[in-house]
């Protein structure tokens, strides 16, 4: 017998608020339900001062679904509408539900994520500059170099790695409290595009991106790295202040294509990695060039030099020059970035030195 988003909507009805007598699907706790195959996710808002009830609900609506036929998993995420840390556990031996962790004791501002060695945000003003690419061939490249990578990807609305990567499959939590990652062409990667169907819009609002966010940084089992890369949404929204705010970043590279429009965004998104005291490690012109495959004549497409301006203006180094190459976005769709399927052509080797230099600089 097939689970179906009825059975589980039905089943969640049966589970009462303690505090209202309403069940979590009328009160409008539950969001965001996801029904695959046997696989349950949904998130549940709560309030930050009830965190020890929501354990005691959140483990009986794991307890009732788990019951039905054809449920596999079951996940469910805990987010909260306050900023203050959720309470500590009545019991160390309770099991813990999947949720942001509460600062360490005396802790105030960003924190150092356990075993990350370094976090490097890749960033864009606007949409459509190319920004995953580059994040999805500098983690390869990065790799290829001997670093141990982890590649995040953040942009929730419009989540790529997965494809980028060739990586498909759902993560998983044997124990309830850490996730665990997939892994291709050197690089261990989460994305939320991995929780839900191919299709399957994610309409969050602001408490559950950043709830999400925290999870996915401090909540999976990235082991030991060199270097986390974290691909960012475009814009200067909720996602980035959440990573600046709760982690420390060593740096953010700003990438953009050379056309003023483009500049224009990606001078707020450097504004705000100012504000939130992220080092601005350099800047990437995005296509910047195109040769043709036929006759070898060379064009500016978006304009030259326009990113190269910018980062003299700001002091920071112009870090890479990438081509429009239709090499690198045939290699992006098939799973295998450009710097790994032929790291000896032209088109790659960009990637490869951007890499080189990240890691001479003592920043990967």
């Amino acid at each position: 017998m097939s689970l179906t988003r009825e059975t589980v909507l039905n089943t969640l009805k049966t589970i009462a608020d303690p505090a209202t007598g309403d069940d979590i699907v009328a009160s409008g706790m539950m969001r965001a339900l996801q029904v695959n195959g046997g696989n349950i996710r949904f998130v549940m808002e709560i309030d930050a001062g009830r965190v020890g009830e929501m354990d005691d609900l959140k483990l009986e609506a794991e307890h009732r679904l788990k019951a039905l036929d054809g449920c596999e998993d079951v996940q469910i995420i805990l987010t909260s509408h306050s900023d203050q840390p959720p309470a500590a556990p009545s019991s160390a031996s309770e099991p813990q539900p999947i949720r942001q962790r509460p600062a360490p004791a005396g802790a105030s501002g960003p924190q150092k994520v356990p075993g990350i060695d370094r976090i490097i945000a890749v960033a864009s003003g606007k949409g459509g500059v190319g920004k995953s690419t580059v994040a999805a061939n500098l983690a390869c490249a990065l790799a290829a170099e001997g670093r141990k990578v982890g590649l995040l990807d953040a942009d929730v609305y419009g989540p790529s790695q997965p494809k980028m990567l060739g990586i498909s499959g759902r993560p998983t939590s044997p124990d309830g409290q850490m996730i665990l990652p997939l892994r291709n062409h050197g690089v261990t990667m989460m994305s939320i595009g991995l929780m839900t169907s191919g299709d399957q819009a994610v309409v969050w609002r602001g408490p559950m991106l950043m709830g999400a966010l925290q999870q996915m940084v401090g909540q999976v089992q990235w082991g030991a790295l060199d270097v986390l890369i974290v691909d960012l949404p475009p814009g200067t929204g909720d996602v980035q202040m959440t990573l600046s705010q709760k982690f420390i970043v060593d740096g953010a590279i700003i990438v953009s294509t050379p056309q003023d429009v483009a500049l224009l965004d990606a001078r707020k998104g450097i504004d705000m990695f100012q504000q939130m005291n992220v080092p601005l490690l350099g800047m990437i012109e995005n296509m910047s060039t195109h040769i043709c495959s036929n006759c070898g004549h060379e064009e500016h497409v978006f304009g030259h030099g326009g990113v190269a301006v910018e980062a003299e203006k700001l002091g920071v180094p112009l870090l890479a020059e990438v081509p429009l190459h239709l090499n690198i976005r045939l290699a992006a769709d098939g799973g295998t970035p450009i710097a790994v399927k032929s790291p000896d052509a032209p088109e790659a080797s960009v990637f490869q030195q951007l890499a080189g230099k990240l890691v001479a600089g003592g920043h990967a």
